[in-house]
Formats: C-alpha cells, sequence, structure tokens
C-alpha cells in the first residue's frame, strides 16, 4: 500500500511517517514545503532524520501549491492530509494571508488533484478548535463555531472536503485532533515553551488564570489512532474525535512539570488570550468504534518524554 503524507516534516506527520512504516505492506511518500511557520525549518529537518535513511520512505520537498500531481498521484492508495498553518494567536491581521494559502487554497488543490486520480482514502487532519466554546464532553454531531480565523480555516478545509466528497466521491474521512503534545511538539505550543523557560530559568508565561482546561493527547497515541485509519472498515464519510487519556487545566500541568524539575517555577500571568475555548473535552466513543482506538499515555509519563525530547534535540 502506498501512502502519501503531507506535512511530513511536521509534529505529527513525522511520528505517523514512522508509525505507518512499522508495517512492511507500507511504502510512504512525505511531501513537505518546509514553508515558513512556527517551527522552524532546521527542527523539521531534525524531524526527518531517521525517515531519511529508511528504505520505504521518499520525501519530496514541493509545495502544495505548485506540485505536479502527474507525478506524485498515480500509484498513491491513501491521502492522510496533515500540512497547513497551525496556530490559533498568530492567525489574526495579515497573517491570516498565510491561513488562506496554506489551509485553504492547499486542501482545494490536493482534493483537485484527487479529483483526476483517485485514492481509496483520503484523511483531512483537522482541529478541536472547529467546535469553539462548548460545555462538557463534545460528540462530532456538536455544532461548529470557531472562536480564531485558524478554525475558520480548518472548517473551511473540512466543507471543501465534503463538497468534493459530495460531488466527485472523494473517499473523506476527517480526524479532529485535540492539543496533541509530546516528543517534536512545536516550540509556539504551550508545553514546549513551559519547558524551555524552566530549563532557561525564566517565568512560565500563562495565559489566562490557569484554570482552562484540555483534553490533551500524546502524540504516539494520536498517531496510533490516524494509522488505524489506514485498514479501518466503515470510516468513508465519518467525522472523528481524536482526544487523550487525560483532561487538565493548565495548573496541574505546570504542577506536574514542577514535580519532574524538582522545584517550583515562577509563573508570570499574560491575560486572557483572544480565539481559544476555556474548556476542550472530547467524546472519543466514536474513535474506540470505528478505529479500536485507547489512549494510553498519561500526562506525567508524556510530559516527561517531551522534557527530554526538548533537552536532548540539537535543532532547537
Amino acid at each position: 500500500m502506498k501512502i502519501l503524507i503531507t506535512g511530513a516534516a511536521g509534529f505529527i506527520g513525522s511520528h505517523l511517517c514512522e508509525r505507518l512504516l512499522i508495517d512492511t505492506r507500507h511504502e510512504v511518500v512525505g511531501l513537505d514545503g518546509l514553508v515558513t511557520s512556527s517551527t522552524p525549518v532546521k527542527a523539521r529537518e531534525y524531524n526527518l532524520r531517521h525517515l531519511l535513511q529508511h528504505p520505504r520512505f521518499t520525501f519530496i520537498k514541493q509545495d502544495l501549491l505548485t506540485v505536479q500531481w502527474d507525478q506524485l498521484l498515480p500509484g498513491i492508495d491513501i491521502v492522510y492530509h496533515l500540512a497547513g498553518m497551525p496556530g490559533v494567536r498568530s492567525s489574526w491581521g495579515e497573517d491570516f494571508k498565510h491561513y488562506i494559502r496554506n489551509n485553504i487554497e492547499a486542501t482545494q488543490r490536493l482534493l483537485e488533484g484527487c479529483r483526476t486520480y483517485p485514492v481509496s482514502k483520503f484523511i483531512y487532519a483537522s482541529t478541536s478548535s472547529v467546535y469553539g466554546e462548548k460545555i462538557g464532553q463534545v460528540n462530532e454531531m456538536a455544532s461548529t463555531a470557531p472562536l480564531s480565523p485558524y478554525g475558520v480555516s480548518k472548517l473551511t478545509g473540512e466543507q471543501l472536503c465534503k463538497v468534493y466528497a459530495h460531488n466527485d466521491a472523494i473517499p473523506l474521512t476527517i480526524l479532529r485532533f485535540f492539543t496533541v503534545y509530546g516528543p517534536r511538539q512545536r516550540p509556539d505550543m504551550a508545553f514546549h515553551r513551559f519547558i524551555q523557560h524552566i530549563l532557561q530559568n525564566k517565568p512560565i508565561p500563562i495565559n489566562g488564570d490557569g484554570t482552562q482546561t484540555r483534553d490533551f493527547t500524546y502524540v504516539e497515541d494520536c498517531v496510533t489512532a490516524i494509522a488505524a485509519a489506514a485498514h479501518a472498515d466503515n470510516i468513508m464519510g465519518e467525522t472523528i474525535n481524536i482526544g487523550g487519556k487525560e483532561r487538565a487545566s493548565v495548573l496541574d500541568c505546570i504542577a506536574i512539570l514542577e514535580e519532574h524539575f524538582g522545584k517550583k517555577v515562577e509563573r508570570q500571568f499574560m491575560g486572557k488570550p483572544i480565539g481559544e475555548p476555556s474548556h476542550t473535552w472530547a467524546d472519543i466513543s466514536k474513535a474506540q468504534s470505528l478505529l479500536g482506538y485507547e489512549p494510553k499515555t498519561d500526562l506525567r509519563k508524556g510530559l516527561k518524554a517531551e522534557i527530554l525530547d526538548i533537552y536532548n534535540n540539537p535543532s532547537l
């Protein structure tokens, strides 16, 4: 089975490539333009270091908006579309043009490619940000009301996928990720920033009062679910939440980091951010049913792995 992964050099994409290659039936083509984003190019090159030596992995450094589909898509069985411009806080103002380009235009162009060169599955990576502010556990039938331009761009990508699925029978599945963390996490994400500040003996910057909660999903759990979609039956047309084992507040997570580092850390409260919900909580019953998904990694174990990765990563 030949699988194309867009955004292959990214945080989740690089882990997914590695996971899929464990199965000897898979050949993986990783596409990444290494476009400007919150993750430095050298860090994304570091993410690829083991993959580039794998005999069943091919890396193509090209932008989704310029790649020639006749040279790439023929022979591809499954497309995982993970490429995109991430980040809630950076999606406001003039920078939104990057989200239009990389999250909307690039998705539409990839769908056009798959319209011409059909695949057996098209799996679109979306986000819990499409839900907006919700109370309690959220299932996939909940209304979508994003609070940020980023969330709007990802929801637009979902809608584009559904249009092509309806009109051109693109075999679509949408996966909505909830706050993924772990080794290789983007430098702009909270845990990465917290750990870096502790290592540098700087106060931890906290947006809001720290009582906001998230459904934290360890990256290896997340890619287990994503990889399962390759062979899962009856997922065409489905939207599926991918949440984690443990939900906690920001202050809870800082307390765990203090345990790992063996010291108290100074907190610097930055004021409430715009565009972010107070709480997220995924109902993962559909993922359990359709993908056999059971997240296994708790925050203490997951944060320890991220600390070790940051401490030992020469690209950061």
